[in-house]
C-alpha cells in the first residue's frame, strides 16, 4: 500500500497533458498555491459532485491567484466530455501512465486515483492534505482551509 505525501514534503514535479491536450508542468505554478485534487472517476456522482463544487466556487480561488488541477487515470477524451458536459472552468489532468498518482500514493484497489486533495504552498511544499473528502462542499472546504493556513 502507497504511502500518502504528509504536509511539509515537497510535492513532486510532474508533466502530463490537460482535456485539450495541452502540457501541464506542477512546477511551471511556482510562485502561486495550488489545488491538487485526484478523483476516481470522471462524470460518475461523487466525482461530478467535487468538481461541480469547484466550479461553482473558482472565482474564488481564482480572485486569490490559486490554481486548481483535478487528476484522474481517465483519457484526455474522458476529461474533454466531463469538461464539457458540466462547463468545468478549471485544469483536468490525465493521467492515463499512472504516473501521478503513484508519485503521490493516490492509487487505488481498482487501478483509479484516490479522493485525495493536496494543498501546495507557493513554493512547492504540501501545506495540506485531505485523506477523507466529502465531494459536495469540497472546494469551500478547500478554501477555507487555504484561508486558515494564510496562502493567499
Amino acid at each position: 500500500m502507497e504511502e500518502l505525501l504528509k504536509a511539509g514534503m515537497e510535492a513532486p514535479d510532474f508533466e502530463s497533458v490537460d482535456q485539450d491536450g495541452k502540457r501541464v508542468k506542477l512546477s511551471e505554478y511556482r510562485g502561486k498555491p495550488v489545488v491538487l485534487y485526484f478523483y476516481p472517476k470522471d462524470d460518475t456522482p461523487g466525482c461530478t459532485a467535487e468538481a461541480c463544487n469547484f466550479r461553482d466556487n473558482l472565482n474564488m480561488f481564482k480572485d486569490n491567484g490559486i490554481t486548481v488541477l483535478g487528476v484522474s487515470v481517465d483519457s484526455t477524451t474522458s476529461h474533454k466530455k466531463f469538461q464539457q458536459k458540466y462547463n468545468l472552468n478549471f485544469t483536468l489532468v490525465s493521467d492515463k501512465q499512472k504516473e501521478i498518482v503513484s508519485k503521490y500514493g493516490v492509487m487505488g484497489m481498482h487501478g483509479t486515483a484516490k479522493r485525495v486533495t493536496y494543498i501546495i504552498d507557493r513554493n512547492g511544499k504540501i501545506a495540506h492534505v485531505y485523506d477523507h473528502v466529502s465531494p459536495n462542499q469540497h472546494g469551500v472546504e478547500v478554501f477555507e482551509k487555504m484561508k486558515e493556513l494564510k496562502l493567499f
